[in-house]
């Protein structure tokens, strides 16, 4: 395999993502990392040379780069457990991955990032006004894997795959955007299961 470079905010669960999976197949990873909140990722030298969408996490693979931490996720995971190799599984694993990038991270990440990192204080007004739906849209998507999870001991497959990385990155910081884990004991106790799994490395 070609030399891997994850060019990585590392406080971002979009990177952890990525991370971990490699952690979980045991691939190594060169990190580089970039202060987002310092534009770091808007100079032209990063445009030009890893991104031109300005975005972290890029998993640079050789002389490719590969944006996006599902795509990364997926790349890293290929032919290994990770992936369900049964059709339903793996289109399931993906669709859990999907509906984090819409309705997970969006609210979950989101308020995050600006309550942890930013500061509630520092926000324009715009955010401002967007937090109670954030708020509500987040407990919406915790709910929906409580129950979920109610059921199965991990997302997809009936087993650990990708999915739960996905999931895993920002549900386990929740809590610093303001949502109380505590209301969601299969979400809470899932944790627990993918804290557990061999290869496991802390954000």
């Amino acid at each position: 395999m070609a030399n891997l470079i994850l060019h990585e905010d590392p406080v971002s669960g979009n990177c952890y993502k990525i991370r971990l999976t490699a952690a979980h197949v045991g691939i190594p990873l060169e990190r580089r990392s970039y202060d987002i909140q310092k534009g770091e990722t808007r100079t032209a030298a990063f445009l030009d040379g890893v991104n031109p969408n300005g975005r972290i996490p890029v998993l640079q693979i050789g002389d490719d780069y590969l944006p996006e931490s599902g795509a990364a996720c997926l790349y890293l995971a290929d032919g290994s457990p990770l992936i369900p190799h049964d059709r339903f599984d793996r289109a399931d694993m993906l669709h859990w991955m999907f509906w984090e990038q819409y309705n997970h991270e969006p609210n979950v990440a989101t308020l995050r990032f600006w309550r942890a990192f930013i500061g509630e204080d520092r926000l324009t007004d715009i955010q401002r006004t967007l937090i109670p739906g954030k708020q509500a849209a987040g407990e919406a998507a915790l709910a929906l894997m409580d129950a979920h999870l109610a059921q199965t001991p991990f997302l997809a497959a009936g087993r650990f795959t990708v999915a739960d990385i996905a999931l895993y990155a920002y549900t386990h910081v929740a809590e610093d955007g303001g949502f109380v884990l505590s209301r969601y004991p299969a979400v809470t106790a899932w944790l627990a299961r993918v804290a557990e799994q061999p290869g496991h490395v802390p954000m």
